[in-house]
């Protein structure tokens, strides 16, 4: 009976000092090694990819945001504010969507066929709100002027980025609303236009944030 209980000791003692082992190993000092690794190599991507505006952070390069005017009562979303560059749809293009401003927590995708009755309707219902919103005086736009990031989410609904030709229709409109030349949009959107990851990774593509941040600072300055 003395020798069960006393195994049965060593047995428990034995258990409770590998986990504190393994407890100090892998829930203390490895998350420490990885964190100081991580703050010495790339500390910009390891704090969240932060964007600062006038001193604060304002967002992140990874998650876009939503450019809108204030919600109106008997609207279920709320309107672009077209003094600023739009970036794409938010997960789905109808009132049905899952995720219609930005929020984090309703990040996934919409799929649906393409033959989709709903995916055509939302398509071509978006299509035309391109169109109308960036048609100016001295310029229309197309409806083969219109790219495809224009009228559909990506497959989490959180993209930051638009490609270049999205940005480039928006920028008479830009110009008109904040009473600025369409050169000095233009330039602003080449500056902060940005190709291939590596020469080869995915697409050309401008962060929609950055964009804008340029903007507001081109406008106070004018």
């Amino acid at each position: 009976m003395n020798n069960s209980v006393t195994n049965t000791a060593r047995l428990l003692w034995a258990g409770l000092r590998a986990l504190l082992v393994l407890t100090v190993i892998t829930g203390v000092l490895y998350p420490l090694a990885i964190t100081g690794v991580a703050q010495g190599i790339f500390p910009g991507k390891a704090n969240g990819s932060e964007i600062k505006a006038d001193g604060r952070v304002v967002g992140s390069s990874l998650i876009g945001q939503s450019y809108n005017l204030p919600l109106e009562k008997g609207r279920q979303t709320p309107a672009p504010d077209l003094k600023w560059f739009q970036g794409r749809p938010q997960n789905g293009l109808g009132t049905n969507s899952v995720n219609t401003r930005y929020k984090l927590i309703l990040s996934g995708a919409t799929n649906r066929s393409g033959d989709n009755k709903d995916l055509i309707d939302w398509v071509t219902a978006a299509k035309k709100a391109v169109i109308h919103d960036n048609s100016v005086n001295g310029y229309t736009v197309r409806p083969s002027d219109v790219p495809a990031d224009a009228v559909t989410s990506s497959g989490s609904g959180l993209d930051p980025d638009i490609s270049p030709t999205y940005a480039d229709i928006q920028v008479h409109r830009i110009a008109e609303k904040n009473g600025l030349s369409v050169a000095q949009v233009r330039k602003l959107v080449d500056d902060h236009a940005e190709g291939r990851t590596l020469g080869f990774i995915g697409e050309p593509r401008v962060n929609v944030l950055e964009l804008n941040i340029a903007l507001k600072d081109l406008v106070a300055k004018s």
